[in-house]
């Protein structure tokens, strides 16, 4: 069985990003787990309280549960045309030591979003390959899942409700979990 982190990156309960992480656990192949992660309870990062306290529970579960995994797949909203803050945030804090960028080194790593305008997150994806790259993780470029127009692809319970998407999804999931190692 593989298993993917999955994390999106907004705090919002009605987020399209984190309906578009639950729908990618239901789109998954059989042979995939997708364990959906938050950057709830994050604090912003802070050397001082770093140095004064080691990592903050929240970072340490969210690299103990990257660690076991095969592959991460980022959930990015777009804000003002890049990362999310708090996203890029629990990112930072992850990489920090004693686990740090060697659980992000070679780590397969695939990206999607979702948006209520036209471009779907395009910005904020490639925002992220700098931060991908920097980390030494390996990107599976064959696909990348932009969803535009996010109010029509969603209910209002965030339930993944356009066909074309639902399949677009699919094919997403498939190619990602095939670039996976096998476990």
């Amino acid at each position: 069985m593989k298993r993917i982190f999955g994390i999106s990156g907004s705090l919002r309960a009605e987020s399209f990003n984190a309906s578009l992480l639950r729908a990618a656990v239901e789109a998954a192949p059989d042979d995939v787990v997708v364990e959906v992660h938050t950057i709830r309870g994050v604090p912003i990062y802070d050397g001082d309280l770093e140095a004064r306290e080691g990592l903050p529970e929240a970072v340490v579960r969210l690299q103990e549960a990257l660690r076991s995994a095969g592959g991460m797949l980022l959930v990015t909203p777009e804000y003002n045309n890049g990362i999310p803050g708090a996203f890029k945030n629990t990112i930072d804090w992850m990489s920090r030591p004693p686990a740090g960028r060697d659980l992000f080194r070679g780590k397969p790593v695939a990206l999607m979003g979702a948006s209520p305008g036209n471009f779907g997150t395009t910005l904020a994806q490639a925002h992220w390959l700098p931060v991908i790259r920097t980390l030494g993780m390996r990107p599976w470029f064959e696909g990348r899942l932009m969803v535009p127009r996010a109010r029509e692809v969603f209910d209002g319970e965030g339930k993944l409700v356009d066909d074309e998407t639902r399949q677009r999804l699919a094919e997403f999931m498939r190619g990602f979990a095939d670039f996976l190692p096998s476990s």
